[in-house]
């Protein structure tokens, strides 16, 4: 029952023009079921782009990958992706720039009675991955495993690489010791006793960076960004607001949470005290240089393969209003 009715409110969002003249539209791009649509519906809701200049498109994506595809083709005009992405695909010749959407990453969790306590009990365990082999928690880890413990994680322990919710169904039925998944599974984890190692914010402040650097952002062509940069203020403003609005307000909390599943009050606080978490805070030159020092670790720890050939992040990466 919840899922259909998550389904019939997502497909009304999507189906409904949020404005009612089209000036300038914007077509973006989502997961059906991603966590951005939690906003997107407050947005709506609150009416808080309720201007005569701007139009929001929601079209429903399969994947990630369905997303850059349909950026790529010019299906869309945004999509939610990372900057390392983006990065790699301006060193190619591309056109495409970053703006932030929210600094939370995932979690490395392990059941309550583990006596895995930190980093270095990780050695000769069974761990599971979210997001395979090239996963950016994963690479950050095994760099902070190196620099304090010396230890070489990628050799000292077996890596399971599955689904977010087959991980999750893994590490509660006993098949790994422990995993690092995506921060809402991590937090329903959370919500039925498993306990938090760390974070990936937490791993970059252990490594230096205690800058927060965003994880995922709103990813478009410069050009087009700057053919259309007042619209794209305005709902940037808007989307701000609302995901202000779902953390200071437990009605429009409650109103998105069809879309949540929280299913408990537990599960509903933790998702929603990780969701605010991530909100932007700052976006400027410290979290850039921030920025160029996690693509270094990240383009040590993966050969290359994740960044690609470039020596530091590509110039025009990040967009500022």
């Amino acid at each position: 029952m919840f899922y259909r009715l998550s389904l019939l409110c997502f497909f009304w969002l999507a189906a409904s023009p949020l404005l009612a003249t089209e000036d300038t539209q914007i077509r973006l791009g989502v997961l059906a079921f991603g966590t951005v649509n939690w906003e997107l519906t407050a947005l709506h809701q609150a009416k808080l782009l309720d201007t005569e200049s701007l139009q929001l498109q929601i079209q429903p994506l399969a994947s990630p990958q369905a997303g850059k595809i349909a950026l790529q083709s010019g299906a869309v005009d945004m999509i939610v992706s990372d900057w390392i992405w983006v990065s790699r695909q301006r060193a190619a010749g591309a056109d495409f720039t970053f703006f932030p959407y929210s600094t939370t990453a995932g979690a490395l969790l392990v059941p309550a009675d583990s006596t895995i306590q930190g980093i270095q009990d990780l050695q000769h365990i069974k761990l599971g991955i979210a997001g395979g082999e090239l996963d950016k928690n994963w690479l950050l880890l095994q760099a902070l495993a190196a620099k304090k413990y010396r230890l070489n994680l990628d050799q000292t322990l077996e890596k399971v690489y599955a689904a977010p919710p087959l991980l999750n169904q893994q590490l509660l039925q006993g098949r790994v010791d422990a995993i690092i998944n995506y921060w809402h599974y991590a937090a329903r984890l959370e919500a039925r006793g498993y306990r938090r190692i760390i974070d990936g914010q937490g791993i970059l402040g252990e490594l230096g960076i205690p800058v927060k650097v965003p994880t995922l952002g709103y990813v478009f062509k410069r050009g087009w960004g700057e053919a259309h940069r007042k619209a794209l203020q305005q709902f940037f403003q808007a989307t701000r607001q609302a995901r202000d609005l779902l953390c200071t307000s437990d009605s429009a909390w409650w109103q998105i949470d069809l879309l949540v599943k929280a299913g408990n009050p537990e599960t509903r606080k933790i998702l929603r005290q990780r969701y605010c978490a991530g909100r932007i805070a700052s976006w400027g030159a410290a979290e850039q240089k921030a920025a160029g020092e996690i693509f270094l670790l990240l383009k040590t720890y993966s050969a290359g393969r994740i960044t690609g050939d470039a020596k530091a992040i590509s110039p025009g990466t990040f967009w500022t209003p």
